[in-house]
């Protein structure tokens, strides 16, 4: 009966999204575990007239893989924060436009909401607005050779 009793929250749980996706509402702010760990990461977050560090806020919405490998981008001048080079101590805010070269793509995001700790992929793609270019096309697979 336990099984049931899931599933049927599951089911009603899936007629509130539908209801609420008709009244304008996002799909991701609807799901239950998005919901949650936005929740989980705004109260960790910094509290009003708090600040990021732009290391800590690149690697927090994983545009890099590491926060070190965040501030060593930060030295090497791949990382802009409206259009300045900065030190991985520069302090972000919400509405900064943040330019970071990762090996040969250059990604360009508009901060939307400052966060300190790392998320999960769907809770960091709300903390920003992509305006990055596309990646390049891939050419096409290379030819295997003839056994001949």
């Amino acid at each position: 009966m336990v099984a049931e009793g899931a599933r049927n929250d599951r089911t009603a749980g899936a007629d509130e999204g539908a209801e609420a996706t008709s009244e304008g509402v996002t799909p991701e702010a609807v799901d239950p575990k998005v919901a949650a760990a936005v929740a989980a990461a705004e109260a960790a977050g910094p509290q009003n007239g708090e600040t990021v560090r732009i290391d800590s806020w690149i690697w927090s919405v994983r545009l890099v893989k590491t926060r070190s490998m965040g501030a060593a981008a930060c030295r090497g001048g791949h990382v802009r924060v409206n259009g300045e080079r900065v030190k991985p101590s520069h302090s972000v805010r919400v509405g900064d436009e943040v330019r970071v070269r990762v090996e040969t793509r250059e990604r360009v995001v508009v901060v939307k909401r400052l966060i300190r700790k790392r998320v999960g992929a769907p809770v960091a793609v709300q903390c920003y607005v992509d305006n990055s270019p596309p990646p390049p096309p891939r050419g096409p697979p290379p030819r295997r050779p003839c056994a001949r």
